[in-house]
C-alpha cells in the first residue's frame, strides 16, 4: 500500500457526503469519551440515528483499554489501535438464524443463469431488511496523562464501524483519522466521510486505489470466499478463486488477515502454531490472553488468518469484555459444560476465572510493550512492524526452550495452569488436545533471525511472515484438497443434449467419504507432516463449525460453474445439425427443454434480473425453439398450440425456416384453447 504520511483537510472538498455510498464501506464514524462520572459517553456518532441504543452502548464499552490490565506510564499522550467484532442486536435479524445460516439462490433466480461462474449469496433476513449480523469496529485510542486533570488525565477514542473485515484499510485510515480529529475536531470525520463516499464499490480480491485527501491506499481485499455472508452487498464468488491451489503472488490474499504479524505475536510460542492451526480447523474454543489490546487482536486475527483459504465460521471476537451481552451466557457455564465454539481475545485475568470451561488458553505478548503498543498500531501498510525492541532469533530461543531451567520453567508452568498469569505474564499454551500435525522444522529453520537493529528487523519480520503464510496455506489447501472430487464438474457428451439439466454433482456421505479416505491415505504432503491417527482429525473437522458452510458454499460454486458451462454449450449448438438426425420423440423433448429455458430467460428480463448475456441467449434460444417447431408434424404443431401461454409466445417468434433434410411446415397458428 503506498500513502502519504500527511493529510491535510481540504476547503475545495465538498463536504456532502452520498451516505449510500459510505455505507458500502462504513457504517458510522463515532467520537467516544470516557466521563468519569457518566463513564463512556458518546460525543459523536457521523451520520446520526445509524445505530440503536443498544449498539451505542456496546460500542462505547468496547472503544477503550480494558482498565484492570493497564500499566500506566508517565508519557503525556498514549495512542493505541486495535479492533472489536460484535453481533449485532437488530431485530431485522431472526432470531433463529445461525451466522452460518445462507440461501442459495434457486435455480430460476439470477445467479444461477449468471456467466463467469460467479454466485451470489445473501443472509436469511428479517421481515425489516437485510442487515449483516456482526460489524467491526476499528478504534484510535489516545490517553493523555495530565495532571491538571481529574484522576490524572483522560481518555478519548475515534471509532470507524464497517460491516466489513478490511483491517488493512481501516487501519492506515484510522493513522491518518485519530490525529487529523483531535487536531480538527468533528469536521475530520465530514472530510473523511466524503473521501470515503467517493471510493469505488469494494471488489472482493481485487487490487484498489482508495483516494484519501493526499494519500491513496493500494490494497488487495481478502477474496469473496473468505468474506462472511451479508445482505448490504451481493458476494460474487467464482470457481477460479477457490480451486485448489497456491497463488504466485503473494501479496495477494487468500484470506481474512492477511496483513497480521504471525511471527510477531506468536514468536514465544512458534512450536505451538501447528496445535492452534489445528483447534481453529476444528472449531474448537480458544481464549486468548495479551497485556493489551492491539496484542490481543493481532493474536485473534493472526490465528484466523492461519487457515486461509478456509474461511473461519467460528464466532471470533478480538476485543472482547465483560460488557459484552454474550458474556452473561458465558459467566453461567460450568467447568464441565461444553463451551461454544469461538475465539475470544481478552486483557482482563477476571476471564481466566469466569470461563473456567473454555478447553483451550493461549497467552500471548510482551507487558514490556505497552509503552510503544507496536502489534496492531504501528505497522505500516506493508503489514511491516516498526520500532519493536530487540530480540533473539528463532535458533537462540530454541536453545534457550531446551535448556534444562527453561524445561523445567515449562513443566511448572504448565503443571501450575493458566492461573499463574494472575502474579506474571508468561507466553504459553495450556490444553489437554494432542496435536496430529508436527512442527515442521525446515519451515522453523528458514525463519530469519530478527534480533538486529529494529530497521533490519522489519524487513526480516515480513520475510518470516510470508514464510509462515505460505506454508500454512499449503497445509490448509493440502487438507482440503480430498474434497475436491465432490466439486468435479461436468461438460455436455459430444453428440448428448445441452438442453436437458446437468447431472447432479457426486453425492456426499460422512462415512463413506472417510472410509474412502482411510484406503487412499493423507497424501504424500500430509503423510509427512502427520501423525497415524490424521484421520480423526478429518473426523473432528467434518463434525466442527468450518466445514459445513465451507462444504456449502463450494457445492453451490461448484453447481453454478456446471450450470455456466452448459449454458456455453447452449450458446454453440447448432439446431438445426443438432436435430436433423432425431426421431420424432427426442425432437418434442428438446423442444420442452428449449421452451422451459427460453422462459427461464423471459422470466429473468421481467424481473429486471436479466443479465448482459440475457438478450443473445433470450434470441438463441428463440431461433432455436421456432427452427425445432418447424421440423414438427403439423398434428403436433397443433397439440402444442392449445397451450394460451405457449401459443401466444410462439405468434411472436414463429418464422418458417427450412432445414436440411426435413419439409418446411406451414402452421396456420390460429387461436386455439385448452379443453375444459
Amino acid at each position: 500500500m503506498n500513502r502519504s504520511s500527511s493529510f491535510s483537510v481540504k476547503t475545495e472538498l465538498t463536504t456532502e457526503v452520498d451516505f449510500q455510498c459510505l455505507r458500502r464501506w462504513v457504517v458510522a464514524f463515532c467520537i467516544i469519551r470516557f466521563d468519569l462520572e457518566q463513564g463512556q459517553v458518546i460525543e459523536e456518532c457521523y451520520p446520526p440515528d445509524c445505530l440503536t441504543q443498544e449498539e451505542e452502548l456496546e460500542v462505547a464499552f468496547k472503544s477503550f483499554p480494558d482498565s484492570v490490565s493497564q500499566n500506566h506510564n508517565r508519557s503525556s499522550i498514549h495512542d493505541c489501535i486495535f479492533f472489536f467484532r460484535f453481533r449485532r442486536q437488530s431485530p431485522a435479524v431472526s432470531e433463529n438464524v445461525s451466522s452460518t445460516e445462507i440461501v442459495e439462490l434457486d435455480s430460476e433466480g439470477r445467479s444461477q443463469a449468471s456467466t463467469g461462474a460467479k454466485i451470489e449469496w445473501k443472509l436469511e433476513s428479517g421481515k425489516n431488511g437485510i442487515v449483516s449480523r456482526f460489524l467491526y469496529g476499528y478504534v484510535f485510542n489516545r490517553q493523555r496523562h495530565d495532571e491538571r486533570l481529574k484522576r490524572g488525565g483522560e481518555q478519548k477514542s475515534v471509532v470507524i464501524l464497517s460491516h466489513s473485515p478490511y483491517s488493512n484499510v481501516f487501519r492506515p485510515l484510522l493513522q491518518i483519522m485519530g490525529p487529523l480529529f483531535f487536531d480538527k475536531g468533528k469536521k475530520a470525520l465530514e472530510h473523511i466521510a466524503a473521501y470515503v463516499s467517493l471510493w469505488p464499490v469494494p471488489a472482493p480480491g481485487k487490487q484498489m486505489e482508495l483516494p484519501i485527501g493526499t494519500a491513496t491506499f493500494k490494497v488487495y481485499l481478502p477474496p469473496a470466499h473468505s468474506l462472511p455472508l451479508y445482505g448490504d452487498f451481493v458476494l460474487e464468488e467464482s470457481a477460479s478463486s477457490m480451486a485448489p491451489f497456491l497463488p504466485t503472488n503473494q501479496s495477494v490474499p487468500q484470506g481474512l488477515f492477511h496483513d497480521a504479524d504471525l511471527f510477531g505475536i506468536f514468536r514465544g510460542i512458534l512450536l505451538h502454531l501447528w496445535l492452534l492451526w489445528e483447534l481453529l480447523l476444528i472449531g474448537e474454543p480458544i481464549l486468548i490472553i495479551a497485556p493489551t489490546p492491539p496484542q490481543c487482536c493481532e493474536a485473534v486475527a493472526g490465528l484466523v488468518s492461519l487457515i486461509a483459504p478456509l474461511h473461519c465460521s467460528v464466532d471470533f471476537r478480538p476485543y472482547f469484555t465483560i460488557h459484552d451481552p454474550e458474556f452473561a451466557h458465558l459467566n453461567t457455564l460450568h467447568e464441565n459444560d461444553n463451551f461454544p465454539p469461538m475465539l475470544l481475545g481478552v486483557t482482563n485475568l477476571f476471564f481466566l476465572k469466569a470461563l473456567r470451561s473454555i478447553p483451550h488458553i493461549v497467552s500471548v505478548g510482551n507487558p514490556a510493550h505497552h509503552s510503544s503498543r507496536s502489534p496492531f498500531s504501528s505497522r505500516n501498510s506493508t503489514g511491516r512492524i516498526a520500532n519493536r525492541p530487540e530480540g533473539l532469533g528463532f535458533q537462540q530461543l530454541s536453545l534457550k526452550k531446551l535448556s534444562p531451567s527453561s524445561l523445567l520453567k515449562a513443566v511448572k508452568t504448565k503443571r501450575d495452569g493458566p492461573l499463574c498469569l494472575m502474579s506474571e505474564h508468561k507466553e504459553a499454551v495450556w490444553t489437554s488436545y494432542a496435536a496430529v500435525t508436527k512442527p515442521d522444522t525446515s519451515i522453523l529453520n528458514r525463519l530469519i533471525d530478527v534480533g538486529m537493529s529494529p530497521r533490519v528487523e522489519e524487513s526480516m519480520s515480513v520475510v518470516n511472515n510470508e514464510i509462515l503464510r505460505r506454508h500454512f496455506l499449503e497445509l490448509t489447501t493440502n487438507f482440503l484438497a480430498p474434497f475436491g472430487p465432490y466439486f468435479k464438474t461436468t461438460t455436455p457428451l459430444e453428440g448428448s443434449s445441452p438442453f436437458v439439466k446437468p447431472p447432479p454433482l457426486p453425492s456426499f456421505n460422512v462415512e463413506d467419504f472417510l472410509s474412502s479416505l482411510s484406503t487412499r491415505g493423507a497424501g504424500k504432503f500430509l503423510s509427512k507432516r502427520m501423525s497415524s491417527n490424521w484421520l480423526e482429525l478429518y473426523r473432528r473437522f467434518l463434525q466442527g463449525e468450518n466445514f459445513k458452510p465451507w462444504f456449502q458454499r463450494r457445492r453451490a460454486v461448484a453447481v453454478q460453474e456446471q450450470n455456466r458451462l452448459w449454458r456455453l454449450a447452449r450458446m454453440k449448438t447448432d439446431i438445426k445439425r443438432f436435430i436433423s438426425k432425431m426421431p420424432e420423440l427426442e425432437i418434442v423433448d428438446a423442444f420442452h427443454a428449449i421452451e422451459r429455458h427460453l422462459l427461464e430467460e423471459i422470466q429473468l428480463q421481467e424481473s429486471g434480473a436479466a443479465l448482459p448475456e440475457s438478450a443473445s441467449m433470450y434470441q438463441k434460444l428463440k431461433g432455436d425453439l421456432q427452427a425445432v417447431f418447424n421440423v414438427l408434424p403439423k398434428d403436433m404443431q397443433e397439440l402444442l398450440l392449445m397451450n394460451p401461454q405457449r401459443s401466444t409466445y410462439l405468434r411472436r417468434i414463429y418464422e418458417p425456416v427450412k432445414l436440411p433434410g426435413h419439409a418446411s411446415i406451414q402452421v396456420a397458428l390460429s387461436p386455439c384453447t385448452s379443453p375444459r
